[in-house]
């Protein structure tokens, strides 16, 4: 694994008695990398993103953030889920100042304000700080929570489907708000979606996971689109398709195969043809990669 990696996860499994979800489970965060992972129900995508909120223990293996192991949750990780989590008896000003306080308690009530109407205008919801959660849509709780988040300035943000519930139209802008800050802040993200496109437009690298039972990381696409991409001319990019036509295949057809008969100690399958349309690079056994060619 590179020493360069703000995130190192090494031999990760997690068992339930004889039953075991994932082995053998690999990958680095780079600094800066917004990372996806993708795969079907019961593969254990949350249980990896709960291992490294520190919010629930691996069975084996470990997870290194700036070389310390990640044993518990702290402040330099921030998590979004699928609802949004907010204090309902709070306005979206005193929920936010409520997570800043506790990675900044030494500071005073204008730096806590300051900070808070910083990340509330990046998600632009400046015109609903001291709003309740119950009166505001679904799509502004969720930038809500995306705001508190990276207002804790954390080194890792982690997301669990946190468009997952939202309608077309407010999905689509708040990705767009999500890629404009992390542009800015140059945030290391690692988030779960079952949607495809999504994943195109966000991702750096894609991590596709075979089905359970026993799942692994089968492959890692690496996203070779520019990374300024808009979700409004994404498809005009010849690479959309080539890259979009691979994840599919995987859910479709491969992440079944993969996982029966196969340990994770042996390699992933490639598909006859593949080599037509992408490179292919062996990592490790149980990792590889894949480039797109534009």
């Amino acid at each position: 694994m590179s020493d360069q990696s703000l995130v190192i996860i090494e031999a990760l499994a997690k068992r339930y008695g004889d039953a075991t979800v994932f082995d053998g489970v690999n990958f680095t965060l780079a600094e800066g990398e917004f990372v996806c992972i993708i795969g079907h129900s019961g593969c254990g995508k949350t249980t990896i993103l709960n291992v490294l909120a520190g919010l629930e223990q691996a069975s084996s293996g470990h997870v290194f953030m700036a070389n310390r192991e990640v044993v518990a949750p702290g402040l330099e990780r921030g998590v979004v889920f699928q609802g949004h989590a907010l204090m309902p008896w709070l306005t979206v000003r005193q929920n936010i100042a409520f997570a800043v306080r506790s990675k900044w308690p030494d500071w005073g009530r204008a730096e806590v304000d300051a900070q808070v109407q910083q990340y509330v205008a990046l998600v632009g919801l400046t015109s609903a700080l001291d709003k309740k959660p119950s009166q505001l849509s679904g799509g502004m709780k969720q930038r809500v929570g995306i705001a508190r988040a990276f207002a804790i300035e954390p080194r890792m943000l982690l997301l669990d489907e946190p468009f997952g519930a939202l309608d077309a139209l407010t999905r689509g802008t708040i990705q767009d708000e999500l890629l404009k800050i992390c542009a800015t802040t140059r945030q290391t993200v690692f988030m779960i979606t079952h949607d495809v496109d999504e994943a195109i437009l966000l991702a750096d690298r894609i991590l596709l996971m075979a089905n359970g039972p026993q799942a692994r990381v089968a492959e890692i696409v690496v996203n070779t689109m520019p990374r300024n991409r808009q979700r409004a001319t994404l498809h005009h990019d010849p690479q959309f398709y080539r890259i979009r036509n691979h994840l599919v295949d995987f859910l479709v057809e491969r992440s079944a195969t993969l996982s029966h008969g196969r340990g994770p100690e042996q390699p992933p399958e490639v598909r006859p043809g593949l080599m037509q349309t992408a490179e292919v690079i062996a990592l490790e056994p149980s990792l590889t990669t894949l480039r797109s060619q534009a």
